[in-house]
């Protein structure tokens, strides 16, 4: 008997069972959700800010969530990028392979990655409450990026460690300045993966409810100033769901395949420009 095509073939089997698995868990949720939302959707829904409140309101629609959603996780993915696409670039240019500091700020990233939403959320309140910020879009943006910002890093720094070190050289044997090759050379080839950073941190943010609950509040009008409170699509979900009302109920179904259409939209988006950033990358 040879034990290694059999241990081929049950690693074979187990990979197969596991794409199955993931597939249809994907297909269930969003089957779920289409089903049971579908039938609430519709143009007014769409374009409308409610009428009566999420809780019992019955009229109206859900453009002031999707409009905070978006004002919300825009910022924030563009604010944690500023302030992580630096990081990254000082961890793979300026540092030593294996330095004790990359390390320290590498460990340092993974353990802010494993807070949970929640915990940013009441430290995002606390500093709130501290300078006296009231509940609101600045706020949920600010708490929002801090969820980003280790997500965001140690993705684009993943990506950055796979640039051949014969890359880095060659710049520096043509007269570059390690300024100059972060970033016209580095930030250049790895301009796939930084998208790709930035769609993961940008989905993480639009569908988390934990670290906005407290901090950026929720309004039934659109957002018109970053002092005043926004609504997002995962609290109009879940006010909806906590509804008596089973209409209510249905238009949260009907929210949360708005938030999965958005994100499946981000996600193609993102696809097609990664492909064509990569034409001329050496990764």
């Amino acid at each position: 008997m040879d034990y290694r095509r059999i241990e081929e073939r049950l690693m074979k089997v187990l990979m197969v069972a596991s794409t199955a698995f993931i597939l249809l868990t994907l297909i269930l949720i969003v089957g779920a959700v289409a089903v049971k939302g579908f039938g609430a959707i519709n143009w007014a829904m769409l374009t409308q800010t409610p009428k009566g409140g999420f809780y019992l309101g019955k009229e109206g629609g859900i453009l002031n969530a999707i409009l905070g959603s978006f004002y919300l996780a825009a910022a924030a993915t563009l604010l944690a990028l500023l302030i992580g696409l630096p990081v990254v670039l000082y961890l793979n240019v300026y540092c030593r392979r294996g330095s004790r500091m990359a390390a320290m700020v590498r460990f340092s990233l993974d353990v802010l990655w494993g807070v949970p939403s929640i915990v940013f959320g009441a430290f995002g309140f606390l500093i709130m409450l501290s300078v006296g910020l009231r509940a609101s879009l600045l706020g949920g943006i600010l708490t929002v990026a801090l969820l980003m910002l280790p997500i965001l890093c140690r993705a684009m720094d993943e990506v950055m460690r796979m640039a051949p070190p014969d890359l880095l050289e060659a710049s520096y044997a043509l007269g570059a300045t390690r300024f100059q090759t972060a970033v016209k050379v580095i930030t250049r080839q790895c301009m796939a993966g930084i998208l790709t950073a930035v769609l993961i941190a940008f989905g993480r943010g639009i569908g988390d409810a934990a670290s906005v609950m407290f901090t950026a509040g929720f309004s039934d009008s659109i957002p018109h100033s970053l002092t005043r409170p926004a609504a997002t699509l995962p609290l109009a979900i879940f006010f909806q769901l906590g509804s008596p009302i089973p209409q209510v109920q249905e238009r949260a179904y009907a929210s949360a395949l708005v938030l999965t259409g958005i994100i499946l939209a981000v996600s193609i988006l993102s696809r097609a420009l990664s492909r064509k950033l990569t034409r001329n990358s050496v990764l």
